[in-house]
């Protein structure tokens, strides 16, 4: 199937891209953001290689940055779907 928009496996990518950056830009290692985070280690070095993380850990490391609001109205159903999208944007 082609598209234009990205698909969810290359937003994934994204966001562990950008999430890898970040965490170097605070100078945090893996283990202590695990850590301060409530995120196994594992789990942190699997979603920075590849993409794949749960959502509750997504949402504890969004947390943990201060970014938990940006998810809160994903899927309110009387706002406009351009939110969605906002969410995986660069700010």
């Amino acid at each position: 199937m082609y598209s234009l928009e990205p698909t969810p496996a290359e937003i994934s990518k994204s966001l562990a891209q950008r999430h890898r950056l970040l965490r170097k830009k605070l100078h945090l290692s893996r283990k202590e953001m695990a850590e301060r985070s409530g995120v196994s280690l594992g789990s942190l070095k699997r979603f920075e290689n590849t993409g794949k993380i749960s959502l509750e850990a997504l949402l504890k490391l969004a947390n943990l940055i201060g970014r938990l609001k940006d998810f809160d109205s994903i899927f309110q159903t009387d706002d406009d779907l351009n939110k969605v999208e906002q969410l995986f944007t660069n700010k």
